[in-house]
């Protein structure tokens, strides 16, 4: 049986999808200066940097008391040096204990001088490693060479936003760029995907193989100082991507190098690093049941009763759903 407000909500979603137009938007981040108008321009692929490093993280929810929660998260690194993959780093698993009682010392463990009284959560968290990777990537990273970033360069926003400039002038001074690739944009424009709309835009001015990029909005440079681009970076790819660079790069010449970083056939139009990194920082199915083992050894040793520890961590919903 249909829903009673199917009609009337797949009507205005087929409006939004299809007729367009309209005032550009971010639904992640508020604080975005958009550019007037978009233009949309050729991409000339060009040499990849010798030297490049990619980043991702991953979390997983292993126990959840609703009250308590116990996640791991891990922040993967990934190298390649003159096209060739030279380290492929998953980074230690972290264990975070969350709710109650258990956020101060949370946020201590952070080190960015935080509020007791900060609330966290796995985004926070999975951000704060995942930058400090980004961070011990640009300083190993030679001269010339690129950081890849899954995600935008705008951390979570409890992140203190000079963590964010300190970084980017730390690559600026050592000649490193990095660069952030979004895999789904909440960018819009009156209110539908924006990237959706450029794709169909350029197919149309620029020819269905065609390469493009264009600049979409940029930061306050107390913010961290970077411009939001959006780009197709192979003649295969099916999609665009967000792409965040920081505003003293020149997009052109980042881009074009960002391209010869994705013309893998698996998945063209996607620097192939960013895919790796990504594999390796996933939390599959299978670890976060092995680290529940794990933590169910431990409690035998701290000799916590079984049945203490199904009252505590059982899903009573699936159970009911189950029945």
């Amino acid at each position: 049986m249909r829903s009673t407000t199917l009609d009337a909500a797949a009507a205005r979603l087929a409006e939004l999808l299809t007729i367009g137009g309209g005032g550009l938007a971010d639904g992640a981040h508020g604080d975005l200066e958009f550019e007037p108008e978009i233009d949309l321009r050729p991409l000339e692929r060009r040499v990849p940097p010798a030297d490049v490093w990619a980043v991702d993280g991953g979390q997983a929810l292993v126990a959840d008391a609703r009250c308590l929660q116990l996640i791991v998260t891990r922040a993967s690194r990934v190298r390649y040096r003159d096209g060739a993959c030279v380290l492929e780093d998953e980074g230690d698993l972290r264990a975070h204990l969350l709710g109650g009682i258990e956020g101060r010392t949370a946020v201590e463990a952070l080190e960015l001088g935080l509020a007791a009284d900060t609330a966290i959560d796995v985004n926070l968290l999975r951000d704060r490693w995942e930058w400090d990777a980004v961070a011990r990537s640009i300083d190993e990273c030679e001269r010339g060479g690129l950081v890849l970033v899954d995600g935008d360069l705008q951390p979570d926003w409890r992140i203190p936003s000079s963590f964010m400039a300190d970084l980017l002038a730390r690559a600026e001074q050592r000649g490193v760029l990095v660069a952030g690739v979004t895999k789904h944009s909440s960018l819009s424009r009156g209110g539908a995907p924006l990237l959706g709309q450029l794709e169909r835009e350029a197919a149309e001015a620029l020819g269905g193989r065609s390469t493009w990029w264009a600049r979409v909005a940029h930061t306050r440079h107390d913010l961290g100082g970077f411009q939001v681009l959006v780009a197709r970076l192979d003649p295969d790819a099916r999609f665009a991507f967000r792409v965040d660079l920081p505003t003293t790069a020149d997009a052109a010449a980042a881009l074009g190098a960002l391209s010869a970083l994705s013309d893998d056939a698996a998945f063209p139009g996607y620097p192939y690093p960013l895919t790796v990194a990504d594999r390796l920082a996933a939390c599959p199915p299978w670890l976060r049941a092995d680290v529940r083992m794990q933590l169910d050894e431990l409690f035998d040793l701290a000799g916590v009763p079984f049945d203490v520890r199904e009252r505590a961590f059982a899903d009573r919903h699936d159970l009911m759903e189950r029945a």
